[in-house]
């Protein structure tokens, strides 16, 4: 069995941002099948590779403060798909997908997408285990395997514990995405009603 990595690479396309995250054998990999997911996809191009073929994309959940940004930090920003809606990281330079992040920063999550994961070959399995959960089936253009529904309710529950210790503890200042006090780093770009419905036919 190939041990696990105590850091994982973090880079856009043509390689203008990096950062690293730490501790990912915490991280908690999913496959998100919503039409949100899907729109911001489409937002960006379509990136070969962001979606499978069922029309999800692979995430790997962590805390933000195991997120160090090393260079490139220009290159990010971030645009939501509605005034409410989670924001959605990605770089200006190649349009990668970086992850999701809830607008709160007291909720201490970030959802990293594998496009900037897979870096110099890394593979997601060593670093990060398996899936262990496939969420919003709903909206899959087909029908994904079922997730082992002990290994789902275990990674939950594992997982909302780590997020309710953040809040307690204060850790979940500890973001790179966010400035002191909880600005986003990249005031976010709000699609209007417009665009949005352009995405969702699009889907």
């Amino acid at each position: 069995m190939t041990p696990m990595k105590t850091t994982h690479p973090i880079r856009c396309r043509c390689g203008a941002f990096e950062a690293e995250l730490s501790r990912p054998e915490l991280g908690t990999r999913a496959v998100c099948y919503c039409r949100d997911c899907q729109a911001f996809a489409h937002f960006l191009g379509l990136p070969e590779g962001m979606l499978d073929t069922l029309g999800g994309t692979d995430i790997v959940a962590v805390r933000p403060r195991y997120v160090r940004f090393l260079r490139g930090i220009d290159q990010l920003t971030c645009m939501s798909l509605s005034p409410k809606g989670p924001l959605r990281w990605y770089t200006r330079c190649c349009r990668t997908p970086i992850g999701n992040t809830p607008r709160d920063y007291r909720q201490s999550h970030v959802g990293l997408i594998h496009s900037c994961l897979e870096v110099d070959a890394e593979r997601l399995d060593d670093s990060f285990g398996p899936v262990r959960m496939r969420v919003h089936v709903q909206g899959a253009k087909g029908t994904p395997a079922r997730s082992p529904r002990v290994a789902f309710f275990v990674a939950v529950l594992r997982y909302l514990a780590s997020m309710t210790w953040s809040r307690i503890s204060g850790s979940y200042r500890l973001n790179p995405f966010f400035e002191t006090g909880g600005r986003p780093k990249v005031a976010p770009r709000v699609l209007d009603s417009g665009e949005r419905s352009a995405l969702d036919r699009a889907v």
